[in-house]
């Protein structure tokens, strides 16, 4: 079984922010796949499939980008999922806008979505998408990140959203040492 989370924040006021693009790269797969994230459970959005005979998570914690790791850990609990099958797809402020990066593990960056997931499950032994966000050095950095999107950057992210589609249709087939050779 594997998980594969995507990091925002919950709520209209949040929706098309760059903070929430791991809600954006989950819904579109699942849009892809011709499914909804729509179940509750441990203060998320869920659904699971099936797919090429594995059970596949799909999870976007609802609590606010810096209490997500309750909800990872109680789901990776709960369906004993092994902390190496957990991807989670989050927003980086030190990539170039639609940069990407997975890697095995590694450090939070400062990110504080990825920060409370390692404090919650003991561990920075979970994969990672990072997907660039650039940065702004002129904004406060909170402004920034919760900032929406401009339309150029939005139809940049609609031509990008199939590649992302590609890696995670493969994440689920494929070693994630050659997803990444693959992709980075």
């Amino acid at each position: 079984m594997k998980m594969i989370v995507g990091l925002g924040n919950p709520g209209k006021e949040y929706e098309n922010t760059r903070h929430n693009m791991g809600f954006i790269i989950l819904d579109n797969y699942a849009k892809s796949l011709g499914v909804s994230i729509d179940k509750k459970k441990f203060n998320a959005l869920y659904t699971d499939l099936f797919i090429e005979g594995e059970k596949i998570l799909f999870v976007k914690p609802q609590s606010y980008m810096n209490l997500s790791g309750e909800v990872v850990q109680s789901f990776a609990n709960y369906y004993d999922i092994d902390y190496s099958d957990i991807l989670v797809i989050s927003d980086d402020l030190d990539l170039d806008f639609l940069d990407y990066r997975l890697r095995l593990f590694g450090s939070s960056g400062g990110h504080n979505g990825l920060k409370d997931i390692e404090r919650s499950l003991g561990t920075n032994r979970f994969r990672r998408f990072r997907i660039g966000i650039s940065n702004n050095r002129d904004m406060n950095t909170k402004d920034y990140v919760l900032g929406r999107f401009s339309n150029e950057e939005r139809d940049a992210i609609a031509e990008f959203l199939p590649k992302t589609v590609d890696i995670l249709n493969d994440f689920i087939v494929i070693d994630f040492e050659r997803l990444m050779s693959k992709y980075n």
